[in-house]
């Protein structure tokens, strides 16, 4: 069957759509941090369709918030109003830390960072953009001209100047060796040379945790001393939390708040795990910022009823449970597991994050060299015996991707750690 509808996949579907695994997965259903295939097989879910799938599969409180909404009306369009959206947009507005914020509802992260890179030109009436190197930001034609990946960047096309930055990536580059202090100096040194060279951008845009780059990060308070740089030419702070909100790091319900000592940004993007599944992006904003605008504009299926009504009751359980206290505690124990099985492995050169939003960077064994064949081979063995993970890196890198649900236990944790264990020495 799943060959089957593995061809029909082929026939139908663009070659360049991504698909994980020799023979790929059907996922059926799920339950808890477990989904099932189409075969029965059940998997402990390490990656969460991509950071998505946040609380828990099949989470009761949305799956009833869902039904009951659908039962009463799905959809209505932003020229109506609608109860849910206005209040969930009052609820993440206060969650923000931007005063004065107004928030606009979007399908996908891809259209939220669409939708601020719009803010952000139209407010500083100007085209170009500072983005990181190693960073992505969605498959639109906006934001593939600001990914700073070249494996994810299909076009060099743009309607966007975009002049990349050092910083994203601590441990490559020409200032790895450099200690933490040292190296925030040197980016923030290279950031005023930038500066210097070309005519002020509307703003700059940065993962506080890189996702798709393999979660590689900046010292905690880089982006706050270049939020210092910035302000002095009026240059706007997007912090594109599309993975890295929610709490998921653990020890900030932002990413940004690790670079929170300049103040918030002026712009956040978010999607993913607000819906737990289903399509919720959004921008947050100044008003002045997203009042900035002097044409019409609506979003047809951004905020409807049915994925308001998902995103108010997922968040109401995510801030409930305290699942960013729970990615904090069960995460620092699969970080700390992890990188004691890792010591005794030869290829993995580095196991980063924090929370439950882990990155493993594999390497070829006695080199720096990034191991994409062995990342494949990890991802496999782990499959085979019973755990998803992603994988992600830039350039001449190759990372295992870790993100599990947030209310992932201990002994699923440790359950995780002893496959993954075993799919690392099959591999090394």
């Amino acid at each position: 069957m799943n060959n089957d509808l593995f061809a029909r996949h082929r026939q139908v579907l663009p070659d360049w759509l991504a698909l994980y695994y020799d023979e790929p997965l059907e996922i059926t259903h799920g339950e808890g941090r477990h989904v099932w295939d189409a075969d029965g097989n059940r998997y402990l879910d390490f990656f969460g369709g991509i950071l998505t799938t946040m609380t828990a599969h099949a989470l009761p409180e949305v799956t009833k918030a869902v039904s009951e909404q659908a039962g009463r009306i799905i959809h209505s369009s932003t020229l109506y109003l609608n109860r849910p959206m206005v209040e969930l947009a009052e609820r993440v507005a206060h969650l923000s830390g931007i005063p004065d914020a107004r928030v606009f509802f979007t399908t996908s992260g891809t259209e939220a960072n669409d939708t601020a890179l719009l803010l952000a030109t139209t407010y500083r009436r100007t085209n170009t953009i500072l983005a990181m190197r190693n960073s992505y930001h969605g498959r639109s034609f906006s934001a593939v001209g600001i990914t700073g990946n070249k494996g994810w960047s299909p076009t060099s096309l743009s309607p966007l100047q975009t002049l990349y930055v050092h910083g994203g990536v601590r441990t490559r580059g020409p200032y790895a060796e450099l200690n933490d202090r040292d190296f925030i100096a040197a980016c923030v040194d290279d950031l005023r040379d930038l500066l210097g060279h070309t005519r002020p951008p509307a703003a700059l845009i940065a993962e506080p945790i890189q996702g798709v780059g393999g979660f590689t990060s900046p010292p905690d308070g880089l982006y706050a001393a270049f939020r210092k740089v910035l302000q002095e030419q009026g240059i706007l702070w997007i912090a594109d939390e599309v993975q890295t909100g929610w709490g998921r790091t653990g020890e900030h319900f932002w990413g940004w708040q690790a670079h929170g000592q300049s103040g918030p940004p002026d712009i956040v993007t978010f999607a993913k795990g607000i819906g737990n599944g289903m399509s919720i992006g959004g921008v947050i904003a100044r008003s002045e910022i997203m009042n900035c605008l002097d044409s019409n504009s609506i979003s047809t299926f951004g905020g409807t009823q049915i994925t308001m009504a998902a995103g108010l009751a997922n968040l109401a359980y995510l801030l409930d449970h305290d699942l960013q206290g729970n990615a904090r505690r069960v995460g620092g124990l699969l970080i700390e597991r992890l990188r004691a099985v890792s010591a005794q492995l030869p290829g993995v050169r580095e196991v980063r994050g924090r929370g439950l939003m882990i990155g493993v960077e594999l390497v070829k064994p006695g080199t720096d060299e990034a191991d994409p064949k062995s990342a494949s081979a990890v991802l496999e063995a782990a499959r085979e015996a019973g755990l998803l993970v992603g994988k992600g890196g830039g350039h001449n890198t190759s990372a295992l991707r870790i993100a599990p649900p947030l209310s992932l236990t201990v002994a699923e944790a440790e359950e995780g750690a002893a496959i993954l264990e075993q799919a690392l020495r099959s591999a090394y």
